[in-house]
């Protein structure tokens, strides 16, 4: 996958796409690539040369959800949903509620490994107008998704 913004933004649509055929709503597509990214994001501010302590706590954080596959995967993001709502502060208010609708457990492992991806690219883009396009409210240059 290329590191251009543009290109990836792309690909992350295409696969809304193959998504929505599945019945994900754009919105739902949308929360679920939040999630990942903010644990991706958590991940990488605990890394040089940030060096940050993550509020993600060990095992329920992006190197563990990486290394799980198949139905294994998804019981472990499932859960990792539901404890990171519990906890308090921010956290808890950003997964409260938080529900995994991604079923499909190789689905969900190829949206986490195109988050890989994001690496080099700066949040706002990211989690900006880039990706998300909130005054169109659709995904960028796809004017035609229904």
């Amino acid at each position: 996958m290329s590191s251009n913004p543009q290109n990836l933004v792309q690909k992350l649509w295409n696969y809304c796409n193959i998504l929505r055929d599945d019945g994900l709503s754009y919105g739902d597509y949308v929360e679920q690539l939040t999630f990942l990214l903010f644990l991706k994001m958590a991940d990488e501010q605990s890394r040089p040369p940030f060096n940050k302590p993550s509020p993600i706590p060990k095992g329920k954080d992006w190197p563990a959800l990486l290394a799980k596959d198949g139905d294994e995967l998804e019981i472990h993001y499932r859960h990792t949903l539901e404890e990171l709502g519990k906890r308090s502060g921010m956290l808890g208010v950003i997964f409260r509620k938080a529900q995994n609708k991604i079923q499909d457990p190789a689905k969900l492992r190829r949206l986490a490994l195109m988050n890989l991806f994001l690496h080099g690219v700066e949040p706002h883009i990211a989690l900006g107008d880039t990706i998300y396009e909130p005054d169109r409210g659709e995904p960028p240059g796809n004017s035609s998704v229904s």
